[in-house]
């Protein structure tokens, strides 16, 4: 069935540009909802939350309870959420957050919560995350709120009722101010909960798509969004994450578009609320999709901007686009072998430690783009160099040593493999000369140890005539009321790493 929206003016005489063919009617290069012949209404639907998918920063996080790098949103429990994105910090190791995410790069992380030894803290350590809303949510207006949970495993993330809570005023944003155990939002006569709906990750390491309905009987310009108020003791963390949060008045949902499974999946379509009195018609960068005339998309068409129009009656509206991409992720992976042992990198086997990189397919069939740090332990990992006093012994790793050098040094590693360290050792050099002639011909006329430069720190010298008596005693001798003849010095010096020695021997001084 062909439908003229709406025929303005027509390029070639005689020819109508009709709308949902794919053809270029009227001959003027404009195809379907990209001429200006085809005009429909656009419907609005936008969420009422910021930020919805964790996208816009403030900053890249860099560790955990940094929901403040998150553009609009706020911590609005003295517990800290977290804010996780792959710009940077991708979440705690040991409950690494279900990849790829539902939308973007970006996720929120909370806890139900905590374990530690006061366990009326630990069941009542609730995160939540807040936000002003765009526009306030009506009273005794339906509304709907969508949203993707993820899950870990089922020790870690156990089933839960997400709930949603709201306020009249962003004032009250956020509440519970320096009482970790203070609980759930609406245990402040400010916050009322709104909806909240039980969900479980079955097996986990998967995100699960929901919906909570919701009729308020206030105004309400900000909410939280957490786990309910049941105190939760555990024995271990209690962790979720949370993504595409969608915010909207019921009424408006006949055309909001959204996905059905995962993007990187070969079955990825797209759907909106079916009505049976509506017809339909798909566009892909507003090109009709022949054939593509149901509230679902029979298939995915590839990359691009997607729309659908909604015939009733004589009426026509067209939905906001969605921007279908197949989303590419990056990891960072950092990994320790032992000498002699080999690595499996996608087909690489790795036997020298260095940085690579590759693309593997994701648990969705995305490219996930993997950098890999290896470091092979048995090889020379590192390399120090020290400097000793001439004469002095060090202990390093359980030897001793004593001369200038380089050594190999094994040291054993969590791995049960030997790391070698190389170790150079450096005498501090100083020259002490045997012979001098005070004559003051501006040649040898002091006698006094020259040590190489910024190696000693100070020293002290004594000069003792052959029959042991004390003649001279500071740093430079300049051999006054002395005769030729043969004395001896002591010296003691200090050098700049705090070690000491004492160099003593003979010294001949010439008129």
């Amino acid at each position: 069935m062909l439908f003229i929206f709406i025929f303005l003016h027509s390029s070639v005489f005689g020819q109508v540009e009709i709308c949902d063919n794919g053809v270029d009617d009227d001959l003027d290069n404009l195809i379907d909802l990209n001429d200006d012949d085809c005009i429909c209404q656009m419907a609005t639907a936008a969420s009422l939350i910021p930020n919805p998918s964790f996208e816009e920063m403030d900053c890249c996080p860099a560790d955990k309870s940094q929901l403040f790098c998150a553009s609009d949103w706020a911590q609005a429990s003295t517990p800290t959420s977290d804010f996780i994105h792959l710009c940077g910090w991708s979440g705690v190791k040991e409950y690494p957050p279900p990849t790829p995410f539902p939308d973007g790069e970006g996720i929120l992380g909370f806890r139900d919560g905590r374990v530690s030894s006061v366990d009326s803290l630990d069941a009542l350590w609730k995160e939540y995350a807040g936000a002003c809303l765009l526009n306030p949510m009506k009273a005794n207006t339906a509304y709907r709120f969508q949203f993707d949970i993820g899950f870990v495993n089922p020790q870690i993330s156990p089933p839960l009722n997400v709930t949603l809570f709201g306020t009249t005023s962003c004032d009250y944003l956020p509440f519970g101010i320096g009482d970790e155990a203070f609980g759930c939002p609406s245990n402040s006569p400010d916050w009322i909960k709104l909806g909240e709906i039980p969900v479980s990750g079955g097996l986990g390491d998967s995100w699960v798509k929901t919906f909570i309905d919701i009729i308020p009987n206030a105004d309400i310009h900000a909410i939280a969004l957490g786990p309910d108020c049941e105190p939760r003791p555990s024995s271990n963390v209690i962790y979720y994450y949370l993504d595409d949060l969608f915010l909207i008045d019921i009424a408006s949902l006949d055309l909001q578009i959204t996905s059905i499974v995962d993007p990187c999946t070969q079955d990825f379509y797209l759907s909106v609320p079916d009505n049976s009195a509506f017809a339909y018609q798909w566009y892909l960068s507003g090109v009709a999709i022949n054939g593509e005339t149901n509230s679902e998309l029979k298939q995915a068409y590839g990359e691009g901007s997607y729309q659908v129009t909604i015939l009733s009656g004589s009426s026509c509206r067209v939905s906001p686009s969605y921007e279908y991409t197949i989303p590419l992720f990056y990891r960072s992976d950092t990994l320790a072998i032992c000498k002699g042992e080999s690595y499996s990198f996608g087909a690489l086997d790795l036997t020298n430690s260095g940085s690579y990189i590759d693309t593997f397919q994701s648990q969705f069939n995305c490219d996930s783009i993997v950098t890999l740090q290896l470091e092979v332990i048995g090889e020379v990992s590192d390399t120090i160099e020290m400097r000793i006093a001439p004469g002095e012994t060090i202990d390093f790793k359980g030897m001793s040593y004593t001369e200038e050098g380089e050594y190999s040094i094994s040291t054993p590693s969590s791995l049960g493999c030997d790391s070698l360290l190389l170790l150079r050792l450096f005498q501090f050099k100083i020259f002490i000369p045997n012979i001098f002639s005070p004559n003051n011909d501006g040649v040898n006329d002091l006698f006094r140890p020259i040590p190489a430069p910024n190696e000693v720190a100070s020293y002290d010298m004594k000069i003792f005539n052959r029959w042991g008596n004390l003649i001279y005693q500071g740093d430079a001798w300049d051999g006054s009321d002395e005769l030729t003849d043969v004395f001896v010095y002591v010296i003691e010096v200090e050098f700049i790493s705090g070690a000491s020695n004492t160099f003593q021997g003979s010294l001949t001084l010439l008129r």
